[in-house]
């Protein structure tokens, strides 16, 4: 039915048993290298494991030990980070630090942060509370259709009083039979008559009070206007799959607490949210008084209150920012951790360093992982019927001509065997079904002649890989 971002995968069985070696040992299924930062996340995780065997007294003590991971672009620090909370199933968030700016400055406010946090647990939350009561909403749906079914039906009498006993034996005959032929999908085609609630949008946009996140206040705002102004119910006439899905929607939303949704997703991003700020060296540095440095500082000062732990309001209610636990990364080529604000850095005990990828890397990233992106293209392309293969020496080849690339250009790692790979296979893509021959060996003189000439000449490489 639905899937979310952090649905809980297969190895979350035994989670709480899980060693930082095993917990590793699943991030080498998706990251190719990066041994020391994978150590660091995979003991990070399972101090929370340890946090929540403790009595609460000290549980409240310990705080997370926060990451810095330093490294050129594409070495794997967001997709490290991504991985551990759908390892962990937590609350994820990815942000840029410079998407931030001071206050009395025109921009988003870092506590906004936390509320997407939370957004994005409520709906975590939501979403699992579905799948447990999605039989009980698909009963509740066959249910009604067939009794809009049976309203539809001319044969039926619509009598006020109560049938007798042999009516009412023949109203069952007949519903049963509509029951089999509804799940059959022989009676998808009907139309029925559903009673449905329209929810208009409102395009009014309001100030903001003082002390108030204009973020907060409009969403609340707008909250309070739509229930208001809620449309009233009217009847539309439209097929039975149709009716079937907005039918499923509703008596989901009936089934599921909300209230309780809002609890557990506030327990959960407190206790095991996890942030991901990118691009931190970009607020790093020193002021320079002018210019669009001028907040770096400030922005750091800032965030270094929700890095600490302080409370948070939210429109699901309050949050402490406590126990939430902070990677951050960052290229820092201009800049360096030590031109962080002392109080900025204590928060982040623990750096790591990330190592650039060369010619062995990307072949084992092309090839090992289970999102591979060989893997990925050959699964594309096998829809249409297209069996693409790939020779030894051709992964190879396009590994060597991606660090060639990334040498005479800029070094944006494993994201350039994205851009060699779609030069190499688009007129394959292009043609697809049409292709006359549908089993495509790809070999390293095939490699060579489409993209040999390309990245060799620096200036065609800039703008083509």
């Amino acid at each position: 039915m639905r899937e979310y971002y952090s649905a809980v995968p297969a190895c979350r069985r035994g989670l709480d048993e899980m060693s930082p070696r095993q917990i590793v040992a699943e991030l080498d299924k998706y990251v190719i290298g990066q041994r020391a930062a994978k150590k660091a996340v995979a003991i990070a995780l399972r101090n929370r494991m340890r946090r929540q065997r403790l009595d609460p007294e000290m549980a409240e003590e310990v705080a997370p030990k926060n990451i810095i991971m330093i490294g050129p672009t594409g070495v794997g620090k967001t997709e490290i980070a991504r991985r551990l909370a759908r390892l962990a199933n937590s609350p994820f968030l990815k942000v840029e630090a410079t998407k931030y700016t001071e206050v009395g400055y025109v921009g988003r406010d870092v506590e906004s942060m936390v509320r997407d946090l939370v957004e994005t647990a409520v709906e975590m939350v939501r979403t699992e509370k579905i799948s447990e009561v999605e039989g009980k909403a698909e009963q509740n749906c066959e249910e009604r259709l067939l009794d809009l079914l049976l309203q539809s039906d001319p044969r039926i009498p619509r009598e006020a009083s109560a049938p007798a006993g042999g009516e009412l034996r023949r109203l069952d005959r007949v519903r049963d039979r509509l029951r089999r032929n509804l799940r059959s999908g022989r009676l998808n085609h009907r139309i029925v008559e559903l009673e449905v609630r329209e929810h208009p949008v409102m395009p009014l946009s309001f100030q903001v009070f003082e002390g108030a996140s204009m973020e907060e206040f409009q969403l609340n705002m707008r909250d309070f206007m739509s229930g208001l102004t809620e449309g009233k119910p009217k009847k539309r006439r439209m097929r039975v799959e149709e009716a079937a899905e907005y039918i499923i929607q509703e008596e989901e939303q009936k089934l599921v607490d909300m209230e309780q949704v809002a609890r557990i997703a506030l327990e959960r991003v407190e206790q095991s949210g996890i942030i991901f700020l990118d691009e931190i060296d970009k607020i790093a540095g020193r002021e320079s008084g002018q210019g669009p440095d001028v907040s770096r500082e400030g922005v750091q000062r800032d965030i270094l209150p929700i890095v600490e732990g302080t409370n948070v309001v939210t429109r699901y209610g309050m949050v402490r920012t406590d126990h939430i636990l902070f990677i951050a990364a960052g290229a820092f080529h201009a800049t360096k951790p030590s031109d962080l604000i002392p109080e900025f850095q204590g928060r982040f005990p623990i750096r790591v360093e990330m190592n650039s990828l060369g010619e062995e890397d990307f072949v084992r990233i092309l090839t090992e992982p289970r999102n591979a992106l060989i893997k990925q293209y050959r699964a594309l392309l096998k829809t249409e019927n297209v069996r693409l293969r790939f020779t030894r020496d051709a992964v190879r080849e396009i590994a060597r001509l991606a660090c060639v690339v990334n040498e005479s250009t800029e070094n944006i790692g494993a994201r350039r065997l994205h851009t060699v790979m779609e030069t190499l296979l688009e007129e394959i893509s292009f043609k697809g079904a049409s292709l006359k021959n549908k089993n495509v060996l790809i070999d390293a003189g095939y490699v060579r002649g489409k993209l040999g000439r390309t990245a060799s000449d620096r200036d065609m490489s800039r703008y083509i890989l």
